[in-house]
């Protein structure tokens, strides 16, 4: 009996998560025609990323200088930018909510020793670090 309901079990997830009528961002994210509220976080978010790549600190003045429906933009942490990842896709961001993300590099506004920060890789969903003068992407959080 009880492998039965193991096999059941599997059978379940293996199948079951291509069939819902909704996408999972549904309900955990507001989406505005330039920003993107997670409610789960209470976070607002940029929701299309600039064309440009940015050094570290020039990414910083770029989220304080935007005014997306107010201000009080800012760089988020890494902790903050992880959070929006979602590894069921590529990119691994809900495309939904945070449509033509590009697989590529986004600074986080954590240090890294002195001359280096930490950045959220969106192509795989991970973190690492990289020399500040470099050009990452960005994407703004309130």
């Amino acid at each position: 009996m009880k492998r039965t309901g193991i096999l059941a079990v599997a059978v379940l997830l293996a199948g079951g998560c291509g069939s819902l009528a909704y996408e999972p961002w549904d309900s955990r994210f507001d989406v505005g025609a330039d920003t993107v509220r997670d409610t789960s976080t209470g976070l607002t978010w940029q929701r299309q990323v600039p064309t440009g790549r940015y050094t570290w600190n020039d990414a910083g003045s770029y989220c304080a200088g935007l005014s997306l429906s107010g201000a009080g933009w800012r760089l988020p942490t890494k902790d903050e930018l992880l959070g929006i990842v979602d590894e069921r896709y590529r990119p691994t961001i809900a495309p939904g909510p945070f449509p033509d993300t590009p697989s590529y590099w986004f600074w986080s506004s954590t240090a890294f020793g002195s001359s280096r920060a930490w950045y959220v890789n969106f192509f795989i969903g991970n973190t690492n670090n990289n020399d500040v003068g470099n050009n990452n992407y960005v994407r703004c959080v309130r």
